[in-house]
């Protein structure tokens, strides 16, 4: 179930980058979002008496500086055996000779993240477009429009492994890289915060280095959990107070409108940052498209939006124009939208919590950003 719902979830939101390229915060529509967001802790920022009432959009803004690594040398043992997934979730096994030179290449930019986190970024050669942290800014990328792989660029670059896990392609020209003699793994790539520390552990067994993937595994869980309680300081905390929060996507040059619901990953982010999630508490599984009788039955005080999603739509005029149901809900009323980037807010990876924070804070904390 899991994976069906990850595959139409990388169909979606490729589609969104395909729209509008990479997404940074500088270009979102949302609010006056600052460069970078404010480093004070969560507990220290001036938040909203009354979450519910507050009016206006902001803009989730997170920080893209490098990430620290668990292990500056991590121990390896190579050739490292590794299953390689295919599309219906079976696998095969394959065995990796050398790791020295990576591309990495996902949607969110996930596995180039993960590498980092490893203590292995200095192996990565090529990574995708939506890959932002400094210290890989320079690196080719082997993307373009968000999900297309170009195989040329990997091959010139000569690497001894391509990780990746489906959702760029097409898969098939990425399998013809083995033909070539370039080792290619397909690892595991959830949205979900289980999925972050499943991938630590796939990736690291890659590089011949499971320690250090149990203890990335373990961080990511650590850090996940310690925000979360970290947010509930700062979020109502009576279930009458929560905000009713629903994710939407939206690409406005297609006419597309998804509600995204339990199992999406926007269901983990939404109760992560002490809301409700108007899906899921309507039963809803997966991604399904949005009726205009499903939205004004779930009454959303703020919706989740990607910033190149609002920005197709005209913004939050353009959408409340084009969508009368979304204008009559709460969140509408109270024009209270917080976007993200594309290719970050479902990119669950070392930087679950970084996203988490930057959620909380437009959501809690819009004029302190």
């Amino acid at each position: 179930m899991r994976r069906r719902i990850a595959a139409g979830l990388t169909t979606l939101i490729a589609g969104s980058l395909l729209l509008a390229g990479c997404a940074t915060a500088s270009d979102t529509t949302g609010g006056d979002a600052p460069l970078a967001p404010s480093t004070k802790p969560l507990a220290e920022l001036a938040t909203l008496d009354d979450p519910k009432a507050h009016e206006g959009p902001s803009t989730a803004v997170l920080n893209h500086s490098d990430i620290e690594p668990v292990a500056e040398n991590p121990t390896q043992t190579l050739p490292a055996t590794v299953p390689s997934y295919a599309t219906d979730g079976s696998s095969t096994d394959v065995t990796v000779e050398r790791t020295d030179k990576v591309v990495a290449a996902d949607l969110g930019g996930n596995i180039s993240v993960t590498v980092a986190g490893l203590g292995y970024a200095e192996s990565l050669v090529g990574v995708d477009q939506s890959t932002t942290l400094e210290s890989l800014a320079d690196l080719p990328r082997v993307t373009s429009g968000g999900h297309t792989v170009n195989a040329e660029a990997i091959i010139d670059l000569r690497p001894d492994v391509v990780i990746t896990d489906g959702s760029v392609g097409p898969r098939d020209v990425i399998e013809q890289l083995q033909d070539v003699g370039i080792q290619v793994v397909f690892v595991k790539n959830d949205p979900s915060f289980d999925g972050a520390e499943a991938l630590a552990r796939q990736v690291a067994a890659i590089y011949g280095s499971p320690e250090a993937g149990e203890q990335l595994a373990e961080r990511i869980a650590s850090d996940v959990d310690a925000k979360i309680a970290e947010i509930a300081e700062i979020a109502p905390a009576a279930a009458e107070d929560k905000l009713r929060i629903a994710f939407v996507y939206l690409r406005g040059s297609a006419g597309v409108y998804y509600l995204f619901g339990k199992e999406s990953g926007a269901d983990q982010l939404i109760e992560g940052v002490g809301g409700i999630d108007v899906a899921t508490d309507m039963g809803w599984d997966g991604m399904k498209p949005m009726t205009d009788e499903a939205l004004v039955k779930a009454n959303p005080d703020l919706i989740l939006v990607m910033s190149h999603g609002i920005e197709s739509v005209g913004g939050v005029d353009g959408l409340l124009e084009e969508k009368p149901a979304i204008a009559v809900t709460t969140a509408g009323e109270h024009r209270r939208f917080v976007d993200m980037e594309d290719g970050t807010v479902l990119s669950f990876g070392p930087r679950s919590a970084d996203i988490l924070d930057a959620l909380a804070r437009a959501i809690y904390a819009p004029e302190a950003q």
